[in-house]
C-alpha cells in the first residue's frame, strides 16, 4: 500500500505490483488530507524479502477525526480462554501492553479509534468470552476512558462511534460471537469496514488466519496497514533471519518433531549452528539405535529424523543434540530424576530435560554467534526439577544479548519460559505469535500480513 503513495508523489515504486486505482486513490487521499491539514508521514525505507515487499512503519499524523478500526488479538485460538474482572493470564496481558504504543499514538494525534478482537472459540454469544473485563485495564494504561459496545455490528455500534470524540477509544465486542468472523464472511467483513476510515492490525499472533477482521476488512476499508507491533514482528522474524548477522544460531525445542519440522526444514537453509532439545530429541536418538527407555518417540519420525541429520552435514550446519538427559521415572513434579547419557537411558526412565554437560556444550556453541532465535523449550519446564535447562538457554541469551548478540524469541512456549524467569526485557525481541511466528519461519506467506501489503 506505501508504495501507491510513493508512485502518486512521482517517486519509484520499485517493482512493486499495483494498479491505476491504488495510485488514484493515495493521490485523493493526499489530496484531502492536505486540505484538512492533516499531515501523513511515509516511512523512507521498505524491506526486501523473497521479492515480497513489506513496508516500513505507516504513520498517519492528524488533527481530524480519522475513525481507525484497530485489530489487537487476545489468545483467539485458546478452546476455553475467559477473562475475569480483575484476573488476566500474563498472555493477556502481554497483548494489551504491546498494543498500546500504537493506540496511544493514533490518540494522540486526534484519531477515533475502534478497538476489535476475538477470544477464544464460542458458539455464539457467551458472556464468558466477553471482551468486557478488558476495559478498566485498557483505561488505565492508555489514561483515556475506554467505552464498551454490546456488539461489533449493528446500528447500535454506529451510534457509539459517531459519538466518539477526537482521541476517543471504543472496544467492539467479542468478533467471534458471529460465525461469519472465521468465516471470513464478505458482509461482515463490509459491516467491520464501514466503521471506520483507516485499518490498522496489530495483531501478528493471528496474522496467520484469513479471518473476516484480519483479512477480509482489508478488501472494503483502506488503507490498511501494520501498527508498530507488527512491524517490529516482521522486521525480526522476517528480517533478521532473512539477512541475520553471522554466525546466525536457531535453537529448536519441543515435545514432537512433527510440530516442527517445517521450522527446522525452513532454518536449516539459513543458519550455521542448529541446536535441538526438548522431547522430539528421543526420535533423533532412536533414529541412530540408541536406547530411549521410556522417552517420547515418534515411531513414523524416524526416517525424518535421519533425513533430517542427513540434510544438515551436507549443508555444512552444525547439528547439536543434547550428550546428557535428566531422567525421570514417571512424567511428575515429583518424580525421582538422575543424569545419564542421553544414548542410554534405561527401561522404565523418561527423559524431560537436557542435562548439565549439555547444558555447557550448547552455551559454549552459542558464544560464536551473531544472531540466535529460540523456539521451543528444552524440557518440561512447567516443573521446577526439570527446567533447569530451558532456564539455562534463556539466561545465556539475555547474556548473549547484552553483548550485541540479536536474540529473537520466535513465540509460543518458549517465550512462557522467558518469562517464567524474569529475562523477557533483556532479549532483543519477544514474539507475540505462536502459530504466525511458526509459519512465519517456516517461510510461509501469511494472510494477515499479505492483506496489507495489497491494501
Amino acid at each position: 500500500m506505501i508504495f501507491a503513495f510513493y508512485k502518486a508523489q512521482g517517486l519509484s515504486e520499485g517493482s512493486f505490483p499495483m494498479d491505476n486505482e491504488d495510485e488514484n486513490l493515495a493521490k485523493s487521499i493526499l489530496d484531502k488530507d492536505k486540505s484538512k491539514g492533516v499531515k501523513i508521514l511515509l516511512s523512507n525505507d521498505a524491506v526486501e524479502v523473497d521479492s515480497i515487499s513489506h513496508p516500513g512503519c505507516f504513520r498517519l499524523f492528524t488533527c481530524t477525526s480519522i475513525c481507525t478500526l484497530f485489530f489487537l488479538g487476545i489468545n483467539g485460538d485458546k478452546e476455553e480462554r475467559r477473562i475475569t474482572e480483575g484476573s488476566r493470564s500474563e498472555g493477556e496481558e502481554s497483548v494489551l501492553r504491546a498494543a498500546v504504543p500504537t493506540i496511544k499514538y493514533l490518540i494522540g494525534y486526534g484519531a477515533k479509534v475502534i478497538l476489535a478482537s476475538h477470544l477464544g472459540r464460542p458458539k455464539g454469544v457467551m458472556p464468558k468470552f466477553s471482551l468486557k473485563p478488558l476495559v478498566p485495564r485498557l483505561s488505565e494504561l492508555l489514561g483515556v476512558e475506554v467505552k464498551m459496545a454490546n456488539d461489533c455490528i449493528g446500528d447500535e455500534v454506529v451510534k457509539l462511534v459517531s459519538g466518539l470524540p477526537e482521541g476517543g477509544v471504543l472496544l467492539l465486542e467479542n468478533v467471534r460471537f458471529y460465525k461469519e468472523e472465521e468465516k471470513n464472511d464478505p458482509e461482515f467483513a463490509k459491516k467491520l469496514a464501514s466503521l471506520a476510515d483507516l485499518y490498522v492490525n496489530d495483531a501478528f499472533g493471528t496474522a496467520h488466519r484469513a479471518h473476516a477482521s484480519t483479512e477480509g476488512v482489508t478488501k472494503y476499508l483502506k488503507p490498511a496497514v501494520a501498527g508498530f507491533l507488527m512491524q517490529k514482528e516482521l522486521d525480526y522474524l522476517v528480517g533478521a533471519v532473512s539477512n541475520p548477522k553471522k554466525p546466525f544460531a536457531a535453537i529448536v525445542g519441543g515435545s514432537k518433531v512433527s510440530s516442527k519440522i517445517g521450522v527446522i526444514e525452513s532454518l536449516l537453509e539459513k543458519v550455521d549452528l542448529l541446536l535441538l532439545g526438548g522431547g522430539m530429541i528421543f526420535t533423533f536418538y532412536k533414529a541412530q539405535g540408541h536406547a530411549v527407555g521410556s522417552s517420547l518417540v515418534e515411531e513414523d519420525k524416524l526416517d525424518l529424523a535421519t533425513s533430517l541429520m542427513e540434510k544438515a552435514k551436507a549443508k555444512g550446519v552444525s547439528l547439536l543434540l543434547p550428550s546428557d538427559v535428566v531422567a525421570a521415572d514417571k512424567f511428575a513434579a515429583d518424580a525421582n530424576s538422575k543424569v545419564v547419557p542421553a544414548s542410554g537411558i534405561p527401561d522404565g526412565w523418561m527423559g524431560l530435560d537436557i542435562g548439565p554437560d549439555s547444558i555447557k556444550s550448547f552455551n559454549e556453541a552459542l558464544d560464536t554467534t551473531k544472531t540466535i532465535i529460540w523456539n521451543g523449550p528444552m524440557g518440561v519446564f512447567e516443573f521446577d526439577k526439570f527446567a533447569a535447562g530451558t532456564e539455562a538457554i534463556a539466561k545465556k541469551l539475555a547474556e548473549l544479548s547484552g553483548k550485541g548478540v540479536t536474540t529473537i524469541i520466535g513465540g509460543g512456549d518458549s517465550v512462557a519460559a522467558v518469562e517464567k524467569v524474569g529475562l523477557a526485557d533483556k532479549m532483543s525481541h519477544i514474539s507475540t505469535g505462536g502459530g504466525a511466528s511458526l509459519e512465519l519461519l517456516e517461510g510461509k506467506q501469511l494472510p494477515g500480513v499479505l492483506a496489507l501489503n495489497d491494501a
